[in-house]
């Protein structure tokens, strides 16, 4: 399957492309047969079509927009007008519908009208869910600050996409959610040496790092190798792609990044670093063997 971001043939499988990953918005797009969704709005309308272009895919094409949480840099209400006229299915989790209506109140507080329209096309989720004609999508909540954030497992069209970002620790349930992935998108958020050199107040740092906050480089690398070791204990091909996301401008650096993650040569010929204003390839799977028992041996060269 082509990576190729400037490719306009319709995919025959399921493929994601991220589209910003920060605090200054985040958003990824799915593409698959039968539609096209995203993983959060955190970048506006206008910003998502701009970086849309070249990929085969504009915002006409989306049908669903699946929410990990509320913050405003996954969810920003200057969509609305366009999903309610594009009839575009916002899902949420339950808890946390009625948090999203008062925003988009608060944001145009005028336009009644198009408050109701846009609660007609809000879906509530609990565990499992079908944003996509044949794909289905497994919540996984996650601790992240007071409301909680989710994590997604999309299933379709033969392939396996785990996608979490904004946690503060890596759950079991997580672990045993990310199985036999294709893809696997993970927060890699910050480095805790840049943290605390980094002359943000006292109580922000310890809200970062206290457990609900955001995942440090060390922990995400510790439940990608985590997931990679279970597959080979399975002889199950490892996950085509490995995706960092949500890295802090201030706190985190690629280099540091990648030199921790290139540690293990299992995952350092799979891994993309997401960005904030730059789009990624497309990220699907490729033809893979299973893990054979040589290959269990060079594992770790």
């Amino acid at each position: 399957m082509s990576t190729n971001p400037q490719s306009s043939d319709p995919t025959d499988s399921m493929e994601m492309c991220v589209l910003a990953s920060g605090s200054g918005g985040n958003s990824t797009v799915v593409r698959t047969p039968g539609g096209v969704m995203l993983i959060d709005a955190g970048i506006g309308p206008r910003t998502a079509a701009a970086r849309l272009k070249g990929t085969g895919v504009s915002v006409a094409d989306v049908t669903a927009i699946s929410l990990t949480h509320l913050d405003s840099d996954h969810f920003r209400a200057n969509w609305a007008a366009t999903i309610v006229e594009r009839g575009i299915r916002v899902f949420c989790y339950s808890e946390r519908i009625d948090d999203l209506l008062e925003i988009v109140r608060d944001a145009m507080p005028d336009a009644a009208d198009l408050h109701a329209s846009f609660a007609a096309l809000v879906t509530p989720f609990e565990e499992a869910f079908e944003p996509l004609p044949d794909v289905s999508a497994s919540a996984v909540a996650l601790s992240h600050d007071v409301a909680g954030s989710h994590g997604f497992v999309f299933s379709g069209h033969g392939v396996r996409i785990g996608y979490a970002t904004d946690l503060g620790n890596v759950p079991a349930r997580l672990v045993d959610a990310f199985d036999a992935l294709d893809v696997l998108a993970i927060e890699s958020n910050y480095d805790p040496g840049m943290q605390r050199a980094s002359g943000r107040p006292l109580f922000l740092q310890r809200r970062i790092t206290s457990g609900r906050g955001h995942l440090s480089n060390e922990q995400a690398f510790d439940m990608v190798r985590t997931a990679f070791d279970r597959c080979q204990r399975r002889r199950q091909a490892l996950p085509a792609h490995v995706v960092l996301l949500h890295r802090s401008r201030d706190c985190n650096c690629p280099n540091l990044v990648r030199s921790l993650f290139t540690r293990d040569p299992r995952i350092a010929e799979r891994l993309t670093l997401a960005e904030q204003f730059q789009r990624s390839h497309w990220l699907g799977p490729i033809c893979r063997m299973p893990v054979t028992g040589e290959q269990l041996l060079l594992g770790w060269g």
